[in-house]
């Protein structure tokens, strides 16, 4: 009687192990980083309390790096403008006691491996300054949508995981022609959305 109850038992795990859904898969390039990081292109402007002739405002140049009066070549890429109003407060105390760096980013851009570029058939295409939970119909609204001339079903997102690009398909016409709002998806830093060519 109990050989028998525990088969019972035994067979009814084994259906349900059948019909349990499996595991969703974890994105694991949900987890971003919050902090804005400079990039080249990118104004910034730098306060030193009770040192006016020292604060300006500078952009930052192709190579990563900023030059400001007593401070060279000072590499700003890659780093929060905390950490750069740390690096700066270093450099200026050869020459300032006890100096106080605020730095505020003023015109965005940002590094390569946070920007979102948009090419093909897009009406504006560029590089876009990732922005917190960004999505693709953010990124449409910032080019000005698509061309006539494009395929916008067709259009895709490369992304790269682990070190490898994979090719997402997107439906553009789906989501700014008939307002599919499934068709829309998040957005992560260092996406390419590639608008295509229809053919007549």
């Amino acid at each position: 009687m109990k050989r028998a109850a525990t088969a019972a038992a035994i067979g009814c795990l084994a259906i349900l192990a059948g019909c349990a859904t499996p595991p969703t898969p974890v994105d694991t390039t949900q987890a971003i980083n919050p902090e804005y990081l400079i990039g080249p292109g990118d104004s910034i402007n730098i306060i030193v309390w009770r040192n006016p002739e020292v604060s300006m405002s500078v952009p930052v140049r192709p190579d990563g790096k900023i030059t400001t009066p007593l401070v060279e070549d000072l590499p700003a890429a890659g780093k929060t403008s905390t950490q750069l109003a740390r690096d700066i407060e270093g450099a200026l105390a050869k020459f300032i006691q006890q100096p106080v760096v605020t730095v505020v980013v003023t015109n965005f851009v940002g590094n390569y491996s946070e920007q979102i570029r948009v090419i093909g058939q897009a009406a504006k295409p560029q590089a876009l300054p990732y922005r917190k939970d960004m999505s693709l119909m953010d990124v449409l609204i910032a080019v000005g949508g698509v061309t006539e001339f494009a395929s916008g079903n067709r259009a895709s997102v490369i992304r790269t995981i682990d070190g490898k690009q994979q090719k997402m398909q997107v439906r553009l016409d789906d989501l700014i022609k008939d307002g599919d709002v499934s068709a829309n998806m998040m957005m992560r830093p260092g996406d390419i959305l590639v608008i295509p060519e229809s053919f007549f």
